[in-house]
């Protein structure tokens, strides 16, 4: 799958893109500490669909390049990166798909600019006074203080510790495989300028910053399409129940034997949905 860079005035992203350049766009926003990876090859599915998918690595943690000294990396700075890139693309009636932080950063796209986006998709993420749930509140604090968190961090090199309970293992339900997260903690660790990045993100995050998100949601009366695992047990199908209640224009999808991590756990169920939902229909 075709990667490529682009330069923003907050620094330079890496994204993979597929499918055809005048098909309907998709926008991928992964989480925190993890890269475009995390999409497995849904891509590659909604551009055997007709989609064009783009699936950047935003600067939250698993980037490959630091971000310019002095960058906003709010979650509020992060949707503006979004934002900033759908522009320096030209990209427009585009979907967007959001997961984990990213699906709090796509929340605050709609509050941002939300002029470029058609329609949203939220796998299991963050929403209202969740943000993020527990224990990962703790990690949000740790990384305040680079020093500390790249000490934690570096006991998860093994896979067996990373793939476990201790790392990401509670967020899939099927088991990981150690190629499958060995790039998402490799930068962190091994670049000082992507720790920089994550102690802004960190710093400036406030647990608060979607306690409001029902005085602006409303406000996006475009289609909303919640995908959720209701097994996951840390964004709980009740958030996805509220989501719905809020946005004007929202449906709720249940996707079984699967987690947080909805793409990895259900990759061919989710692109289904997102392909049905941009209105191309399902695949094979």
């Amino acid at each position: 799958m075709p990667q490529h860079t682009i330069d923003l005035p907050t620094g330079t992203l890496h994204y993979r893109e597929a499918g055809p350049a005048d098909g309907p766009v998709v926008v991928l926003v992964h989480g925190f500490l993890v890269d475009d990876t995390l999409w497995a090859d849904i891509p590659e599915r909604l551009a055997d669909r007709g989609l064009h998918t783009l699936a950047p690595t935003w600067p939250l943690g698993a980037h490959r390049t630091a971000m310019s000294a002095g960058a906003d990396l709010s979650p509020r700075g992060i949707a503006r990166i979004v934002v900033s890139f759908l522009d320096r693309l030209g990209l427009t009636d585009v979907t967007l798909v959001g997961n984990d932080t990213g699906g709090a950063v796509s929340q605050l796209v709609l509050d941002e600019d939300p002029s470029r986006v058609a329609r949203v998709v939220l796998t299991n993420c963050d929403a209202f006074d969740t943000f993020p749930p527990f224990p990962f509140n703790l990690l949000f604090r740790l990384a305040r203080h680079p020093w500390a968190a790249r000490a934690v961090l570096q006991t998860m090199r093994p896979a067996a510790l990373r793939n476990s309970p201790l790392g990401f293992g509670w967020l899939v339900k099927r088991p990981l495989t150690a190629a499958e997260t060995r790039g998402w903690l490799a930068p962190y660790l091994s670049d000082a300028g992507v720790r920089r990045d994550v102690a802004a993100f960190a710093r400036a995050w406030r647990a608060s910053d979607l306690a409001e998100a029902d005085t602006w949601l409303p406000r996006f009366t475009s289609p909303v399409l919640l995908c959720w695992a209701p097994e996951d047990r840390f964004f709980r199908i009740g958030l996805a129940h509220r989501l719905a209640e809020t946005l004007p224009d929202a449906r709720l999808v249940e996707i079984p034997d699967a987690r947080a991590f909805v793409a990895l756990d259900q990759p061919a169920r989710l692109a289904d949905e997102i392909a049905g939902f941009v209105g191309v229909g399902a695949g094979s």
